[in-house]
């Protein structure tokens, strides 16, 4: 495994003060204390994180800069990836009701490495695990207009929900099968009970019966706050045999996941769950799917 190529295809970089969720006082978090991220976290410490694990590209995903300088990150990131080579690809923020919708995706455009949008929808029962205002965003007319707009685009929309809301999400994708979607952290199973487990797998193959939604391993430790091979096999297994190896593919989540794990031991884990599918399965999930999602 270690001779395949991967794309990391869900990894951020920032400078802290564009970021109000790290300024000041910690707050409670999904992934709990971040006293760590609480700082800079540049490119050149992703590439130290990522160096000798055969990662070949990157694709940054949007960090929550401060309201109205969604753009201002695209550009930002543009930057560094004119003057270091990486990352390749970027989604960005969008808010898909908003008035402005469409300059803000031509701005976001101006950088040639602006791939897709990310908005994320996900609500939760538990005010911890909540972070849209309501769980049915998606659902809006308004939104929905917007939504539109990033497909016929040709954008990609990360898609990020709980199980409770995966129902709209099979719908949002049926209703526009033009639409190229990415399901973020493999559809965050936040409940692994096996009534918890058991909802959040018929909720999937609702979502993968709509052939343009893939969906990402990333961010698997979020709920248990380390990292569990067993527990990342686990969801690995089950997933691609919803989804198929051609609608998977791998991100780091770093440096989130860096709160309790190292970069080697993140992809060894990862590389583990994946040894029993074909090097051209793995090959897929690894690299060749994020390659031709965010055309790289």
């Amino acid at each position: 495994m270690a001779d395949l190529p991967i794309i990391d295809a869900h990894h951020h970089i920032w400078r802290q003060a564009d970021l109000p969720w790290l300024m000041g006082p910690m707050q409670p978090r999904i992934f709990g204390p971040y006293e760590p991220l609480q700082r800079d976290y540049p490119i050149d410490e992703f590439l130290g994180d990522v160096a000798g694990h055969g990662v070949s590209k990157s694709i940054y995903v949007q960090t929550n800069w401060r309201g109205g300088k969604e753009v201002d990150e695209t550009r930002w990131v543009q930057s560094v990836a004119d003057q270091h080579g990486w990352p390749h690809a970027i989604v960005s923020y969008a808010d898909l009701a908003g008035d402005n919708l469409g300059a803000i995706l031509g701005a976001h455009s101006e950088s040639p490495l602006f791939r897709g949008v990310r908005q994320q929808l996900h609500w939760h029962e538990k005010e911890l695990y909540r972070f849209a205002a309501t769980p049915d965003i998606m659902n809006g007319a308004a939104w929905r207009k917007g939504f539109a707009e990033v497909a016929e685009r040709g954008l990609v929309f990360e898609l990020q929900l709980f199980t409770s809301q995966f129902a709209d999400g099979a719908s949002l994708a049926k209703n526009f099968p033009n639409a190229n979607i990415v399901l973020e952290h493999a559809g965050m199973l936040e409940d692994d009970s096996p009534a918890g487990r058991a909802a959040w797998a018929e909720g999937l193959k609702r979502l993968a019966e709509n052939a343009n939604v893939s969906t990402k391993f990333s961010g698997l430790g979020t709920f248990v706050q380390r990292c569990d091979p067993a527990g990342i096999a686990s969801i690995i297994g089950e997933v691609v045999a919803i989804f198929g190896a051609e609608r998977c593919l791998f991100g780091s989540n770093f440096p989130i996941e860096k709160l309790w794990t190292s970069y080697a031991d993140l992809i060894g884990a990862h590389r583990a769950a994946l040894a029993p599918f074909s090097k051209a399965e793995q090959r897929a999930i690894l690299h060749d799917n994020a390659a031709r999602i965010y055309r790289l």
